[in-house]
């Protein structure tokens, strides 16, 4: 059974509005991510960011995996290798709702190894190649609309 990871953010707390300079409206950079409680065993944490409220389904908005097991996952930072997110972009794209609230959960992985994917890997690929690899996990979840 997987550990637990907390995940926070000195940008927003959990099930809390998500600033303007992380979204599309403005600088759409991505938010630092604070992990914490990272298992000795860890090799590597990945991340997936998405909003399951899309009015077509999931939007995966960050795919990113072989980040280094450290605590912090800095603003506007890549520190790993990125896939493709639903617009087929290598990169971190803020949320943007066409209306309503939607929520945005900010998935953390820790892994026990590194993965050897390609460039255009997406959120299906990455969850596939982390099974059985997962030893812990957790997730922040913001708002905005």
């Amino acid at each position: 059974m997987a550990g637990t990871l907390i995940v926070k953010s000195p940008a927003f707390a959990n099930g809390n509005y998500i600033p303007l300079k992380y979204t599309c409206a403005t600088l759409n950079v991505n938010p630092e991510l604070d992990v914490y409680d990272i298992p000795k065993s860890t090799k590597s944490l990945a991340v997936i960011v998405c909003d399951s409220d899309a009015a077509f389904g999931t939007f995966n908005h960050w795919i990113m995996w072989n980040i280094p097991p450290k605590k912090i996952i800095e603003e506007n930072s890549a520190p790993g290798k990125q896939g493709k997110n639903s617009k087929k972009e290598n990169k971190y794209t803020g949320p943007c709702p066409v209306s309503g609230i939607h929520a945005y959960h900010f998935r953390v992985y820790a892994l026990d190894t590194k993965l050897n994917l390609p460039d255009d890997t997406n959120k299906q690929t990455l969850e596939k190649a982390m099974e059985n690899h997962i030893v812990a996990s957790g997730e922040l979840i913001g708002l905005f609309k």
